[in-house]
């Protein structure tokens, strides 16, 4: 293995798409000791010049990563830590604090982890949310929820949509009180409407270096599962000004200092209305859409504020336009998978791939590990993306026929 100097990250899970990460800490010279799960482990030993096994799984508990986390900052002192995704956001951000590494600050780490304690800075801070009740007991909050029909109820700590559920009136909220009587606390908000996006910021001590706009498509209700994304996209001035007042606005109530930020809204008739706020890699490929659409490698550029090192000028705009697109299939088995190769074939299509294989059974999709293919796409111009969308979900094709039923 090449030899590098004594600059290292520490890398909080790799997985598959935190494997830009070592790349872009390679090009920039510094040794990469990773922090994955055992599962995870043997695969990327070969990408990395360390791996501290953890006893956390992705989307597990948050102290099993923490308790990593502290032992290997603790043995070797690395450069700089970045925490990939959700569950190891927290264990991070307390290694950064304590010995005083760049980071987005244990205060903002704590609050990215719980939506219920966003909703009360938020308020606090006179941002613009929707209405909400906390509770430990959801058949209690019938009362309040009716009403704010129609609302949404979710979990305090998720991602990809999972646990997200619209109910539309008094009957379906009954229902669900009953299906998730064990799940504990809750959060029940009005439904807001309005378009969906998410700005993605890259943040140092508190300034914002760059941000991107990315317009989001789902399902709908009553889960909405996320189907496509476009990054680099421009509202009209006001509200544009309102979008980039909603950001200044969130990071000073979280308290953030370095690194990046995922922060999702509706655009409301009354303006932009926070629905939630991640300080870790957003998922979705949108990291992947960014680099295309701006020409930097966002991947890169976190790193950099990671360990503190130089950034180069900001992008002055858009290079190209670029989207992630996501399939949602039938439930039942599956028993045909065409188009893939046409797809990839598309002078657009960046990245493309099915999730499943003939004979798996596909469920009804309730958040965003159920999808059952991708495609990442980038062009020289919006006439070309939509066209190359378009083309990529007529020919992308996963068919399924209803699953046989026990007797």
């Amino acid at each position: 293995m090449t030899e590098r100097g004594d600059r290292e990250l520490l890398l909080v899970g790799v997985g598959f798409m935190g494997r830009p990460y070592v790349a872009a800490a390679r090009r920039l010279g510094l040794r990469v000791r990773a922090i994955e799960a055992h599962d995870w482990a043997g695969a990327i030993e070969d990408l990395v010049d360390a791996v501290e096994p953890s006893h956390g799984r992705y989307g597990s508990l948050d102290e099993l990563w923490a308790e990593t986390v502290h032992a290997a900052v603790q043995a070797h002192r690395p450069t700089g830590i970045l925490g990939f995704t959700e569950s190891h956001v927290l264990g991070a951000a307390m290694a950064q604090d304590r010995f005083g590494l760049p980071g987005p600050s244990l205060q903002a780490a704590v609050i990215s982890r719980n939506k219920a304690l966003q909703r009360g800075r938020f308020r606090a801070h006179g941002i613009g949310q929707p209405e909400y009740l906390l509770t430990d007991d959801l058949a209690a909050s019938a009362e309040w929820a009716g009403a704010h029909l129609p609302v949404v109820v979710k979990p305090l700590s998720s991602a990809g949509s999972d646990g997200v559920e619209l109910v539309a009136d008094a009957a379906a909220f009954e229902s669900a009180a009953v299906r998730r009587a064990s799940e504990r606390p809750l959060l029940v908000e009005s439904a807001l409407e309005g378009p969906e996006y998410s700005w993605e910021a890259l943040v140092r001590d508190g300034e914002i270096w760059f941000a991107n706009l990315t317009a989001k498509t789902t399902t709908g209700a009553p889960h909405f599962v996320e189907l496509a994304h476009r990054a680099a996209v421009s509202l009209a001035a006001p509200d544009a000004e309102r979008v980039a007042e909603l950001g200044r606005s969130v990071l000073s109530a979280i308290g953030m200092r370095t690194g990046i930020v995922h922060l999702e809204f509706r655009l409301t008739p009354s303006g932009p209305a926070v629905m939630e706020v991640a300080v870790r890699t957003p998922g979705d490929y949108i990291m992947e859409l960014c680099s295309l659409a701006y020409g930097i490698d966002w991947h890169e550029m976190v790193v950099r504020l990671a360990v503190g090192a130089e950034l180069p000028p900001p992008p002055e705009g858009p290079v190209r336009h670029s989207a992630s697109l996501f399939v949602v299939s039938d439930p039942g088995e599956v028993v045909a998978l065409d188009g893939l190769d046409a797809v990839r074939a598309h002078p657009a299509v960046v990245d493309a791939a099915f999730k499943v294989a003939v004979g798996d059974t596909v469920g009804r999709a309730s958040s965003s590990l159920q999808r059952t293919a991708y495609a990442v796409l980038a062009a020289d111009s919006p006439e070309e993306l939509e066209e190359a969308i378009a083309f990529t979900r007529r020919t992308l094709s996963i068919k399924t026929v209803p699953a046989a039923t026990e007797e």
